[in-house]
């Protein structure tokens, strides 16, 4: 056996752990790869956050599935988005090559195919896994406000419209709810709410109702609502103790990058709000790996941030394990990058003098070493990468230069019948694929405005009616006046002389001329006062 370099020997001895590890590859100085010398990462500093980052090509990819392999290996569940949909083949056992076989040899691995417990998921259940979705009372006013792109006074203003729902009871389920309300609040009927409201105004109102439903028209509406996507359900370990890998199908809606990486931050925040704390364990409850983190920070306000950073720095206490990947350390803000005490970094271009500050930038995170960092890091390989993680007693190990290992399943997507297969087999599916529509927000606000028109028609109809009556009333007062007077006007007429004319009209036979003819008279007259229509 070759005798190690001294700085081989250091790196050795740094990364020998008493309890269980994951395993990235063998150290590697001069370009020689040195199989006695493994990189690892002891389980139980995992819940202690770390960054994958390298440039585009360098294999970051390959270092998440043979991060989750040995996780799921170990009993610990995974949950990771795939972004390009190749992850997917997580669940189908890999196939040699000869650069497989190569690496293997090259850095002392047995390289067995294998596949692992696998679980896909889809966004609103766009694209091939089981729905997942959130309510929007649950999503909350700083996460929706990133999604719809709104400024701090907007998010602000946001927050007050959910207070508002809350209070009143209105359930905010999906963006129809949302929207409801925000509607009412800028009708007359809402006036005196939006009032009380105080900091919200009718103008900020109007740009969230259209953000709203532009939103709504671009067809984000699927991935909010019910059942809401329990995240107990990512804490899953299979019958034969591997932890589930909870995959997050995410080509359906890779062009709208700002939308998935809010959705994997509420699946993050509503773990943090559910789980009990735990303290340090031997090894985490979940890995959740963060891919395309920097589109999570891009425009992101300082109530969002100050959210994220509180997020990672007290969900290690409750067992889970954050693993932030992108392409330079500097796309993570400062506070959250403080929390990360794990670090695999790829290899960074340096072709602009902007690369050339992010590669400094990185540089001047890692610990001191004897490695050339700044030049290390522009000449690394495809599936190396430069590695610093926490030892058991929480110290820093030396920087080690990694030739990873391959992964043990398939490094392509894996065939859409066996994703059919598995999705149809989940007892997940039966649970979250039927969207529902329980009575929430628009419902009441629909039967309350629907209510209120009801009403104010049967008041009309009571106004018209009461209207109505009294002008009967009136007639019927006026038709007694007459007749009264024409009762007391008789006895006089027939106290006086009659005259010819009277007497004709008074005899017997005209009477009897008229007594027909005066009838139907009086019936046109009767009918007339009261309205009615003529008798056919």
């Amino acid at each position: 056996m070759t005798e190690m370099p001294e700085q081989i020997q250091q790196i050795k001895a740094g990364y020998e752990f008493a309890g269980g590890a994951l395993e990235f590859g063998a150290a590697v100085l001069d370009g020689t790869a040195y199989p006695e010398a493994k990189v690892k990462i002891p389980l139980a500093v995992i819940n202690r956050h770390g960054l994958v980052a390298g440039a585009t090509g360098t294999g970051k990819t390959k270092t998440l599935q043979l991060m989750a392999e040995q996780l799921s290996q170990g009993g610990v569940p995974v949950f990771l988005a795939d972004v390009k949909g190749d992850l997917s083949g997580m669940a189908s056992a890999g196939v040699t090559n000869d650069k497989v076989t190569a690496r293997a040899a090259d850095i002392g691995e047995e390289w067995v195919g294998t596949a692992y417990p696998t679980e896909f998921y889809a966004l609103g259940g766009l694209g091939k896994g089981i729905p997942i979705r959130a309510s929007v009372s649950s999503f909350g006013p700083t996460l929706l406000a990133k999604v719809l792109g709104l400024n701090e006074t907007q998010e602000s203003s946001l927050g007050l419209v959910f207070h508002y729902a809350d209070a009143k009871g209105l359930w905010l389920d999906d963006l129809k709810d949302l929207r409801a309300v925000v509607q009412h609040l800028t009708s007359d009927e809402g006036k005196a709410d939006l009032k009380d409201l105080g900091g919200l105004s009718s103008a900020t109102a109007g740009v969230i109702l259209r953000e709203l439903i532009t939103f709504a028209d671009q067809g984000a509406d699927v991935f909010f609502g019910l059942p809401e996507f329990d995240t107990a359900d990512l804490l899953r370990v299979g019958a034969d103790g591997r932890g589930v890998v909870s995959m997050l199908e995410l080509p359906a809606v890779q062009n709208r990058p700002q939308l998935f990486s809010t959705f994997l931050m509420w699946l993050l925040a509503d773990l943090f709000h559910d789980l009990p704390e735990v303290g340090d364990l031997d090894k985490p409850k979940l890995v959740f790996f963060f891919d395309e983190a920097h589109l999570l920070f891009a425009d992101a306000s300082k109530d969002f941030l100050q959210a994220i950073t509180q997020t990672v720095r007290l969900i290690r206490s409750k067992g889970v394990g954050v693993f932030f990947v992108t392409q330079s350390p500097k796309d993570v803000p400062a506070d959250v990058l403080a929390q990360l005490g794990n670090r695999v970094q790829h290899a960074l271009r340096a072709y602009t003098p902007d690369d050339a500050k992010a590669l400094k930038a990185a540089v001047s995170t890692y610990p001191k070493s004897a490695y050339d960092l700044q030049e290390l890091l522009t000449q690394l390989g495809t599936g190396e990468a430069v590695i610093t993680v926490l030892s058991e007693r929480g110290a820093p190990t030396p920087v080690a230069w990694t030739r990873m290992r391959a992964p043990q399943s398939l490094m392509a997507p894996s065939p859409e019948p066996l994703i059919d297969q598995i999705v149809a087999a989940s007892p997940n599916t039966a649970r979250y694929a039927v969207a529902q529509d329980r009575e929430s927000a628009y419902e009441k606000l629909t039967a309350a405005a629907s209510a209120a028109e009801a009403a104010a028609a049967q008041a009309a109809a009571a106004q018209e009616q009461a209207a109505a009556a009294q002008e009967q009333a009136k007639a019927e007062a006026a038709a007694a006046k007459q007749q009264a007077s024409a009762e007391r006007a008789a006895p006089r007429a027939a106290r006086e002389e009659p005259t010819v004319v009277e007497q004709v009209v008074g005899s017997s036979v005209f009477k009897s001329m008229m007594r027909s003819a005066g009838t139907v008279i009086g019936r046109e007259i009767t009918r007339s006062i009261f309205g009615t229509s003529r008798r056919r």
